[in-house]
């Protein structure tokens, strides 16, 4: 692969994208994407902690790490109060990502559905926001002359496939694939209409697909049951992406390198884990009147001036210390911080699961995975059963474990590794790459196009290995 600038560059995302059905021991029949591969580089993408869409796509293209831009989950606190956590939109990103650095170097950009870039922001080019966007009511488009234009084209602009956890299979099925649908046709218009250096897109139903349909795809998941009528949806789904892919590339040109990432990979789900009633059970969480059926952590009577730590929820957990002179009604003292904080991992470490098996639960503190810690992070992030296992924020559960997650229907975890795939279109491809982590992806977008990275990246540019 050569090492000098490349004329444009196409960058197709692809949420929770499993490298083990495009190039693993599972994979599907994928022409398009697999022919990228063998005549390029391509390999496993280690994710940030937490591997989860918001921060990973914002770490991706900033090259920092979710502890810099001072982000840690869809939801995060916005102050110290016990109110609840705020959605985590562009506003909160502060730092350049790739398609602002080549605003300043007179590139043009085309920006299509990247998650954190609502409420958009001016850019030298086009940009479409992501799947936080409330609704096609706001303006979600720069300029804000795009947003007609689109929809003269598509009629509507989608931007998530709405109530991903829901039993109806057969309804979510039909929106997953048309998002996916509207999401290439507004690639194609934009790629035909608008003149552009840098061009990214990313694809949001293959995530919602692996939330929705696991248990019906893998014959190892404990729920599975074999003849279902959605047991090929992956496989079809995946081959239906890949030829949209390949019609993106086919309109990009010869002259066009391309990649294909993903924010992070998938797994099964198999269960939660309800931290909070754990909290509570050992003493660390103390609660008025525990509620006699499964109910929202906000919506208790929480004791604060008797509570140690309390967690929120999720595809991992967030453990918060109450912390003496941070807190409004903090009780940990200082000088205990450490003590208790560590206590509490080495407890977290140590559960075991119903079975009476080590759970494997993983627990890190953000200080040890990030170079700097900016905003209001957890003190601990703990990921269930190294991430086999939903965090359960809810209370009033009769066990600590549950089969069914308590935000709705979801069958996958998020996995820390996903999908890279580059090809430069001009050469033989230099085989598999090992150690590519998404820190590295905007360095080396930078360099192939003729950008020097700024030096505070925290990756550095693939093609110094190749």
């Amino acid at each position: 692969m050569g090492k000098g600038r490349v004329q444009r560059v196409l960058v197709i995302g692809l949420d929770c994208a499993a490298p083990q059905f495009i190039f693993g021991a599972e994979r599907f029949d994928l022409p398009h994407m697999q022919a990228l591969a063998a005549n390029g580089c391509w390999g496993l993408l280690r994710s940030c902690d937490p591997p989860i869409t918001v921060p990973a796509w914002a770490t991706m293209m900033t090259s920092k790490d979710p502890g810099t831009l001072g982000c840690y989950g869809f939801r995060n606190r916005a102050d110290y109060s016990y109110r609840e956590m705020v959605t985590a939109d562009a506003s909160i990103i502060r730092e350049p990502r790739v398609w602002d650095i080549l605003s300043r170097h007179g590139l043009k950009s085309v920006v299509l559905g990247v998650p954190q870039t609502y409420p958009p922001k001016p850019v030298n080019g086009w940009l479409v926001s992501g799947f936080e966007t409330p609704g096609s009511s706001v303006e979600y488009t720069y300029p804000k002359s795009l947003k007609p234009e689109l929809e003269s084209t598509l009629g509507e602009c989608l931007f998530d496939v709405e109530g991903f956890r829901t039993n109806d299979k057969a309804g979510l099925l039909a929106r997953i694939h048309a998002l996916m649908e509207n999401r290439f046709a507004a690639a194609r218009h934009l790629m035909k209409t608008k003149p552009w250096d840098f061009f990214m897109m990313v694809e949001m139903g293959m995530d919602r697909m692996h939330h929705g349909f696991w248990r019906f795809c893998d014959p190892e998941h404990p729920a599975y049951a074999p003849g279902n009528p959605f047991e090929h949806v992956f496989r079809e789904y995946y081959r239906a992406v890949d030829e949209r892919i390949g019609e993106l590339i086919s309109l990009a040109g010869n002259d066009t390198a391309v990649m294909i990432v993903s924010d992070h990979g998938a797994r099964p789900m198999l269960g939660g884990f309800c931290i909070n009633q754990w909290l509570a059970e050992t003493g660390y969480l103390r609660i008025d009147a525990m509620p006699t059926a499964p109910t929202r952590f906000e919506d208790c009577a929480i004791d604060w001036d008797k509570t140690t730590a309390w967690s929120a929820g999720g595809y991992y957990a967030r453990v918060f210390l109450n912390l003496a002179g941070r807190e409004p009604q903090g009780v940990v003292p200082p000088e205990d911080y450490e003590r208790v904080r560590d206590e509490l991992a080495v407890r977290l470490e140590s559960l075991t699961g119903p079975d009476g098996n080590p759970m494997g639960n993983r627990v890190l503190q953000p200080k040890q995975v990030y170079r700097t810690v900016n905003g209001i992070a957890p003190d601990l992030l703990v990921y269930a059963g190294d991430l086999s296992l939903r965090a359960i924020g809810t209370l009033g559960h009769r066990s600590l474990f549950t089969q069914e997650n308590d935000t709705g229907p979801d069958d996958a975890n998020h996995d820390l590794h996903g999908v890279f795939i580059l090809n430069e279109r001009r050469g033989a491809g230099a085989g598999p790459l090992v150690e590519v982590n998404i820190l590295d992806v905007a360095p080396t977008l930078l360099e192939m196009l003729g950008v020097e990275a700024p030096g505070d990246f925290q990756g550095s540019a693939l093609r110094d290995r190749l």
